[in-house]
């Protein structure tokens, strides 16, 4: 079968690898459309979590053996540690992410538990079934605030996990969201979705500043904007700095929260809310043309805002 393949720090090449077969719990699903995250993009630069050779590719959409539309929880959890048992299942400390430690949807084929598919909604676009998986991560970062709908929110980053955050925070009912980003275009989206301001830098001040890129200087910028007692929630993980002034965290008694993935819980609750927000703005891209659309990205390319390779 035809796959986009990690194979070395900084290339990926279209092969032929055997199709998988699956085992007693599990089924292989026919991928339709696959997203390309950033998290790739940034991960395939070096040997870390993602050891080659490796098919990428967690936020994908398919069909069963059987012909559901379904689209996947690419997280596989134990189930019977700890954290499991608390409903923090994507803080499995033995957790795995199909496309990082296990093989992804970058590939006509691939093997995923039953327990992890879900029907997509009558109507929905394969492209906007792979917008589920990153709806799931805006979902769980908001929980973490408590959104209420009168704040002052800003949110680093135009890309597709800034973009479904706007959306999430819009759902939930705040009229005053700003998005910063240094691409034209992509603030050019987040004003079709909903964004009340867009800003090529971050100024003023906030009650809650989402960082969705991950850089160290994002994250100093979101605690900077922040106002004092106010919520910062980093989502990106562009690189493990961040220099931020701690000292004027404490004195302001500011919070700094990570978030991480999403519990089924609100994997489910984003597949819910998916027919009823904007997911029309991802970019199919031919499977001929998905080396070279990755690596243009990888490369720091910001058009398509969100590129969904379609098989």
């Amino acid at each position: 079968m035809r796959a986009l393949v990690f194979t070395g720090p900084g290339v990926v090449e279209l092969q032929q690898v055997p199709v998988p077969e699956a085992r007693p719990g599990e089924l292989v699903l026919s991928v339709r459309a696959a997203g390309i995250c950033g998290s790739e993009l940034h991960g395939f630069r070096s040997v870390g979590f993602r050891k080659p050779p490796l098919v990428m590719g967690h936020e994908f959409a398919g069909e069963t053996p059987d012909g559901r539309r379904v689209v996947v929880n690419p997280l596989v959890s134990c189930g019977s540690c700890d954290l499991c048992r608390r409903g923090a299942p994507h803080l499995c400390r033995v957790r795995e992410l199909m496309g990082v430690h296990r093989p992804g949807g970058f590939a006509d084929r691939v093997v995923v538990p039953t327990a992890a598919v879900h029907d997509l909604p009558e109507g929905m676009t394969w492209e906007a079934g792979t917008l589920v998986e990153p709806l799931a991560n805006a979902v769980h970062a908001w929980k973490h605030v408590g959104l209420q709908g009168g704040e002052r929110v800003a949110i680093i980053g135009a890309g597709a996990i800034g973009l479904v955050s706007l959306l999430v925070a819009r759902h939930l009912g705040v009229g005053d969201v700003t998005v910063v980003d240094r691409s034209p275009s992509r603030l050019d989206v987040a004003a079709r979705l909903g964004a009340t301001r867009q800003e090529t830098e971050l100024q003023g001040e906030y009650d809650v500043v989402l960082d969705a890129v991950g850089l160290a200087v994002t994250r100093a910028a979101a605690v900077e904007a922040v106002r004092p007692a106010g919520t910062t929630v980093w989502l990106g993980l562009a690189q493990p700095e961040s220099g931020f002034d701690a000292n004027a965290l404490v004195r302001q008694e500011k919070k700094v929260i990570g978030s991480f993935a999403y519990t089924p819980d609100d994997f489910a609750e984003a597949l819910r809310w998916a027919p009823q927000v904007d997911l029309g703005w991802a970019t199919p891209v031919a499977w001929e043309e998905s080396q070279r659309t990755f690596l243009r990205l990888a490369d720091g390319a910001s058009d398509p805002v969100k590129a969904v390779l379609r098989l």
